[in-house]
């Protein structure tokens, strides 16, 4: 499993918020979404080996919320990855 912190600038309110649930939550890999609408952040949990963050991008994206200085195939600017390790 890994996480990221990914940054949607165009959160702004609680139809923002429910829209990007609704869009991730449910879809095969994504396993825990959290969205905080003052940092205009999206919290995720997922497994790499069931969906892409390219994948992630596009979802969000066709919803009007596109992740900062995201692309497929460019650098990761809007996106922060977390290393979780397994006990």
């Amino acid at each position: 499993m890994s996480q990221v912190i990914l940054s949607v600038p165009n959160i702004s309110c609680a139809h923002c918020e429910r829209t990007v649930l609704e869009t991730l939550e449910g879809k095969p890999g994504v396993n825990k979404v959290q969205v905080d609408v003052p940092t205009k952040k999206v919290y995720l949990d997922y497994d790499e080996s069931a969906i892409t963050l390219d994948k992630v991008d596009a979802l969000l994206d066709e919803e009007g919320y596109p992740v900062a200085n995201s692309a497929p195939g460019a650098p990761p600017a809007g996106r922060v990855s977390i290393s979780l390790t397994s006990k």
